[in-house]
């Protein structure tokens, strides 16, 4: 039987992972990503983002609202400019201990029904 406070846990570590699911699930964010990995730990600004991309400005500072919103990535202004950098390694904790979670479930559910389907051995008083 599982656990239902384990099940609540489990609720609210998935929960606290739906704004990384939502950003994550768009391509043009998925995109932005990668062009913010690839300009390094200085990061990028608008203007840059956008010569890398078919996205207007506003589309562009849309998605990196919504990537900065859930944490992915992080504002640094240097005089006028701002540039973005990747900030995952706390949205990778997160998403580590979801999976993690759901691991131990599904070897739990795993468990019950081995033990359920397993006939249960008598003693044979006949020997």
């Amino acid at each position: 039987m599982i656990d239902r406070e384990e099940i609540h846990r489990l609720l609210k570590t998935f929960n606290s992972c739906v704004p990384l699911f939502i950003a994550l699930s768009d391509e043009a964010r998925q995109k932005l990503i990668l062009d913010i990995a690839e300009a390094g730990k200085d990061g990028i600004n608008v203007t840059n983002l956008s010569s890398k991309s078919h996205l207007s400005r506003p589309a562009i500072s849309h998605h990196l609202k919504v990537l900065k919103d859930s944490s992915l990535i992080k504002p640094l202004k240097v005089g006028t400019q701002i540039f973005y950098q990747l900030n995952l390694s706390e949205n990778f904790e997160i998403l580590t201990a979801l999976i993690t979670s759901y691991n131990s479930l599904i070897t739990k559910i795993n468990e019950a029904d081995s033990r359920a389907n397993t006939p249960a051995v008598t003693e044979d008083s006949s020997l």
